[in-house]
C-alpha cells in the first residue's frame, strides 16, 4: 500500500475519531484512540517510537520521538493546540528527514472540524498528480526530485493558485 492510500485511510479514520469525540481532548487520548482505529482497520500502528539520531561524535538512543508510524511508512504527529505553530511543521519534517521516510500528516484535533486541521508534510514523495480536492489540505514538498527545475513548476503553480481562486466542480472518475 502507498503513503497516499494510506493516509487516506488514516485521514478518514481521523475524521471519524473527531466526530466521535470532538475537541478538547489530551493529544495522549487522540493518540491511543487514532491507534485502536487504525488497528481495527488491520494497519501496522507503532506508538511512542523513539529513533537514534546521531550529531557528530554524539549519538542519541532516542533522538526524537514519533507519536505514530503506519505501516513503517507514514508518520502522524497528533496535536491538541489551539492553533499550529510553524515550529510543529517543522518538528514533523526533521522527523521525517531524519526517519528517511516521505510522508507526514500533522493532524490537530482541537478544532470544530478537523479537516481544515489536517496538513500533510512531504520529503520527496513521488507522486502522480491527481487532485480532487485541495483546499482542506495543505501540502510542504520539501527537496522536489533534481530534475525539476523552477520552468517546470509555474504551470503547476498556476493551476493551484487557479483552484484557489475558482474551486473545481466534483469530479466524477
Amino acid at each position: 500500500m502507498t503513503e497516499n492510500e494510506l493516509s487516506t485511510i488514516i485521514i478518514g479514520a481521523a475524521i471519524g475519531l473527531h466526530r466521535a469525540l470532538g475537541p478538547g481532548l489530551l493529544e495522549r487520548v487522540y493518540e491511543e484512540a487514532l491507534s485502536l482505529d487504525l488497528k481495527e482497520k488491520d494497519l501496522e500502528v507503532q506508538q511512542q517510537i523513539g529513533i537514534p539520531m546521531r550529531y557528530k561524535s554524539l549519538q542519541f538512543e532516542r533522538g526524537f520521538r514519533l507519536d505514530l508510524l503506519v505501516n513503517r511508512k507514514v508518520i502522524i504527529e497528533v496535536k491538541s493546540v489551539e492553533a499550529l505553530a510553524p515550529v510543529h511543521y517543522a518538528q514533523l519534517l526533521t522527523y521525517l528527514r531524519l526517519s528517511g521516510k516521505k510522508l507526514g500528516l500533522l493532524i490537530n484535533f482541537n478544532g470544530p472540524v478537523l479537516k481544515h486541521n489536517i496538513h500533510r508534510v512531504v520529503n520527496q514523495l513521488q507522486t502522480t498528480l491527481r487532485v480532487l480536492c485541495v483546499k482542506p489540505l495543505c501540502v510542504l514538498c520539501v527537496n522536489p526530485p533534481r530534475p525539476l527545475r523552477e520552468t517546470s513548476l509555474r504551470p503547476l503553480r498556476e493551476t493551484f493558485r487557479a483552484l484557489r481562486l475558482n474551486p473545481a466542480p466534483s469530479i466524477n472518475t
